[in-house]
């Protein structure tokens, strides 16, 4: 499995998740162009690389008609260490942590945007579904935490203006660059909650943020580690929503990257280190799920868990959002069934495979977005094949393939639909033009020897 594993050694924040991500190979465009439907007028990314004391990271900033979004004063050297807060108002008392991002772009400069404005404009954009799901998953978990904190109602938790569009680049940008990589799994390492105090609307209030500490329950931190805000909410948002609390187990490292933060720190340097990796499955367990079947199992396998709900009164229309958010939440399939339930009535089994560690995620979705009321689990083994994703150079562009190495030890190549459609629609082209134009390039970087899925079928 693909995961992504964050080590961050000098916290976290959206504009550091994005540099991370392009730095392991997201291209600047394919964020600009998935932001583009969301209609955010004159906002651009810039990338460029900057010096972290003397490694080379990522740093992406967030243009507003062509100027940085960051509040008044603001010059460079007295920037917050990472990206501001989007809410409420905050500014910090030791130059080192919020400093709200306000004053430019069109209309007042302290107009309002409630979250629930902005989950709407999410639900009908048109970003690919776990992109949607995802971002919408994180901005939930931001909207809770600050309403949990202020005693306030989801409907009530407000975004500034400008703010809300950098928060929209960031956790969208962050979505986006998660499913190009083909990321199904996050990890954090033990997050530095740093020291000092915020000024902000509601009077002084310490650091870390009352809502990023909200955020970060049941996640390793250390207390202390760090002068100013270590980890934004934001950055705190969208490990709460994406990351697994559960220690990574064994993996290969395909990639590694840095994503910068706006300042020079004291004692280390301010960027986010970002893994992209391939799970390993680890010796103690290789047999564990096999045992009791009385199989010995020599190929690629895992331990996994099935969870299913029987489910008769749902709305059908309403299992395609349910679908969606099972696979957000960490389900690798999800799978429905048509059935007879109690007195004779058509009934639909939805089931959904999933890692131990995304288990309860994946639970607590079906449990909230269907009508069920109880769900059943149970534990697995899962054969997969051995595979990687591959980026092949066509007439049209790059093209990620997928290459799966099958039992007998032919490679199988398959190219990813997403790519191959967007592709297709930009050059005029049929998408079975670029995918044979994928396959023909995958064959000359691989080997003549390997077949396509279609020659698979036939």
């Amino acid at each position: 499995m693909r995961g992504l594993y964050l080590d961050a050694f000098s916290g976290l924040s959206g504009d550091m998740m994005l540099g991370a991500l392009v730095g392991l190979g997201v291209p600047l465009e394919v964020l600009e162009q998935g932001l583009a439907p969301l209609g955010l007028h004159g906002v651009s990314l810039v990338q460029r690389v900057v010096a972290r004391r003397g490694i080379a990271a990522t740093k992406i900033d967030i243009l507003l008609d062509g100027e940085l979004a960051e509040g008044p004063g603001n010059d460079h050297d007295a920037a917050p260490a990472h990206a501001p807060t989007p809410f409420h108002t905050h500014q910090a008392t030791d130059g080192s942590a919020h400093a709200e991002r306000h004053g430019h772009g069109p209309g007042p400069a302290h107009t309002h945007r409630h979250w629930s404005d902005i989950d709407r404009l999410l639900v009908r954009s048109a970003l690919a579904a776990r992109v949607r799901e995802r971002a919408r998953c994180i901005f939930r978990h931001l909207a809770e935490a600050e309403a949990r904190v202020h005693g306030k109602t989801l409907e009530e938790v407000t975004l500034h203006e400008v703010g809300a569009i950098d928060a929209i680049a960031d956790i969208v940008g962050t979505a986006i660059g998660l499913e190009y990589l083909g990321v199904e799994q996050l990890w954090v390492g033990p997050l530095p909650l740093g020291t000092g105090f915020v000024r902000t609307a509601h009077g002084r209030l310490p650091i870390p943020a009352p809502a990023t500490m909200d955020l970060l329950r049941d996640f390793v931190v250390r207390p202390g580690d760090g002068h100013g805000e270590m980890v934004t909410p934001t950055g705190a948002a969208i490990v709460a929503a994406l990351a697994t609390r559960e220690a990574p187990p064994a993996f290969r490292s395909l990639r590694v990257a840095y994503g910068a933060g706006t300042r020079e720190l004291d004692d280390r340097p301010n960027a986010l280190r970002a893994l992209l990796v391939e799970t390993l499955e680890p010796e103690a367990n290789a047999g564990a799920g096999s045992a009791n079947l009385g199989l010995a199992l020599t190929g690629p396998h895992e331990n996994a868990v099935v969870i299913e709900a029987s489910i008769d009164d749902l709305e059908p229309e309403l299992f395609t959002d349910a679908i969606e958010a099972l696979r957000a939440a960490g389900a690798f399939d999800v799978t429905l069934s048509p059935l007879i339930m109690k007195l004779g009535r058509p009934g639909t089994l939805i089931q959904a495979i999933t890692s131990n560690e995304a288990a309860g995620r994946v639970a607590d979705v079906l449990l909230t977005e269907t009508t069920t009321i109880g769900v059943r689990l149970h534990a697995v083994t899962r054969i997969t094949l051995p595979r990687e994703i591959r980026e092949v150079d066509t007439p049209f562009g790059l093209v990620r393939v997928k290459v799966v190495r099958q039992p007998d030890g032919r490679l199988r190549a398959k190219p990813e639909h997403a790519d191959s459609s967007r592709l297709a629609r930009a050059a005029g082209v049929s998408v079975n033009e670029v995918r044979l134009a994928a396959l023909q390039a995958a064959k000359a970087s691989i080997g003549s020897s390997l077949i396509s899925s279609e020659e698979k079928n036939r």
